[in-house]
């Protein structure tokens, strides 16, 4: 068995599931609403800021905190950015349960 082969097939199986098939339909929405397009875009450029500043060790103030929490509150209210906020959470739970499974024989393997 070639765990290479397995890992191609597993992100074929993922490629075809249901929920990427509604994750790549619901941002083909996105692209095509202007308004949505630019809200998220704004998000995603406010969450990278964040995480550089994390990364590098500084922490993000409370105020700046608040801003993206508001902001995230905003873009729910938008049909279309719900919709791919909790599609994007779907498939994120999918991803952390192939983890787990895919960890599993490494636990305790050192016994």
């Amino acid at each position: 068995m070639n765990i290479y082969d397995k890992a191609h097939e597993l992100a074929k199986a993922l490629k075809e599931s249901d929920e990427v098939k509604q994750l790549d339909e619901v941002r083909a929405e996105i692209e095509k609403n202007e308004e949505a397009s630019k809200m998220l875009q704004d998000f995603t450029n406010i969450q990278n800021e964040l995480q550089q500043k994390m990364m590098i060790g500084e922490q993000p103030s409370e105020e700046e905190m608040g801003k993206i929490q508001k902001l995230y509150e905003v873009l729910q209210l938008n049909p279309l950015l719900s919709k791919l906020f909790e599609t994007e959470q779907r498939v994120s739970v999918i991803i952390q349960d192939v983890h787990k499974i895919i960890n599993e024989p490494l636990q305790g393997s050192g016994s």
